[in-house]
């Protein structure tokens, strides 16, 4: 699986209140509360983001509370996927279950400028600037979640196979 996609840049420590705040839980749906994603700190991002687009990070991405609104939020606005220095547990976890793809790096973070197009090749490697950046493979299990769009799916998936 290949995602190619153009950078948008955030810093350490985006947490959930900064992905989504708690003011816009109350919405009737993650659709009606994606256009307030990362409003604190950028209120022009969600509106920005394009199908595919890649959000780099540094350490700590979705620390906080452990609403799961937040990865909703970010695979509601069609984030190909999230790559960060590291990411709270929680949220990685949250995040897996809603089938939103997330890579560890710790070079990458460093070396992208926002605007710029990057190419991941799950588990393989990220291309930047004609330099490949070799990736950890996902567990099988954790790929075919993320592929069957999150845990549920995947289940069903799992289960009508089993009948």
């Amino acid at each position: 699986m290949k995602i190619k996609g153009k950078v948008w840049v955030l810093g350490d420590d985006i947490d959930t209140d900064i992905i989504i705040p708690t003011e816009y839980l109350a919405m009737k749906s993650i659709h009606d509360m994606k256009q307030y994603a990362f409003s604190p700190l950028r209120p022009e991002l969600a509106a920005s983001i394009r199908p595919g687009d890649i959000i780099v990070a540094g350490k700590n991405f979705g620390c906080g509370s452990s609403r799961e609104q937040a990865p909703e939020i970010i695979k509601s606005l069609q984030v190909g996927c999230v790559i960060a220095k590291s990411f709270a547990r929680i949220f990685y976890r949250n995040a897996i279950n809603n089938g939103l793809l997330l890579v560890e790096h710790d070079l990458l973070p460093e070396l992208v400028t926002e605007g710029e197009d990057i190419t991941v090749s799950v588990g393989e490697y990220i291309e930047h600037k004609d330099k490949r950046y070799d990736l950890s493979p996902l567990p099988t299990n954790l790929m075919e979640i993320i592929a069957a769009g999150g845990l549920v799916e995947a289940m069903k998936k799992k289960n009508s196979r089993n009948d």
